[in-house]
């Protein structure tokens, strides 16, 4: 299969990339990060050096690689959980504007979508942004992939958070795995196993 990944050099992206590979596929990785695109290449993966909030961008690589899925594992969050709420906007941004372009990136060439969402409630502005990918990857009948707040190497912690929505990252890689062929829906993916709401 030849998947289109945004967000391939993100926590959960960089750990999708050598799965994918490993499992004999064909990954197009999107990273915003002129830099890290020689780590695509070196994974096995095609870079692109693109923006998942410029549509025509989108939308001329899917057309260039003619993907039988395209995953939206892109966010904007900061590098430390104390700086979160200066990229709040940011992240409501890709989770808005670039899941239009990625889902129409798809939808010109009849790929199928998953996109990451989360297993625990957002406030306001960050809940709203969430409901509304959700609701744009459910209007192509796309995969919507809650996962519980990311813990483990790479993340913003290493210990594992009190919260039960929680997910070891790469519990939530191996995972992710498993869905690659799955119908679309929703589902929940959290240390305590993986839950289909629909």
């Amino acid at each position: 299969m030849r998947i289109l990944l945004a967000g391939a050099t993100g926590v959960i992206g960089a750990r999708l990339v050598p799965l994918m590979i490993g499992a004999g596929h064909e990954v197009v990785g999107i990273t915003r990060t002129p830099s890290k695109a020689a780590l695509l290449a070196a994974a096995g993966a095609t870079p692109i050096v693109a923006d998942v909030m410029d549509r025509a961008a989108m939308l001329t690589l899917a057309h260039e690689h003619h993907p039988d899925l395209v995953m939206h594992q892109a966010t904007n969050l900061p590098d430390r959980k104390s700086a979160l709420l200066l990229k709040a906007r940011g992240l409501g941004r890709v989770r808005t504007v670039g899941t239009d372009a990625l889902v129409a990136a798809a939808s010109a060439v009849d790929a199928r979508v998953i996109a990451q969402s989360v297993a625990f409630p957002l406030p306001g502005l960050a809940q709203r942004a969430v409901d509304y990918l959700e609701a744009a990857v459910d209007s192509v009948d796309g995969l919507t992939i809650r996962y519980g707040l990311f813990y483990g190497p790479g993340t913003w912690t290493e210990q594992a958070p009190r919260s039960e929505h929680r997910v070891h990252i790469d519990t939530a890689a191996a995972a992710t795995m498993e869905f690659l062929y799955a119908p679309g829906g929703v589902v929940e993916v959290r240390d305590e196993g993986v839950t289909r709401l629909r």
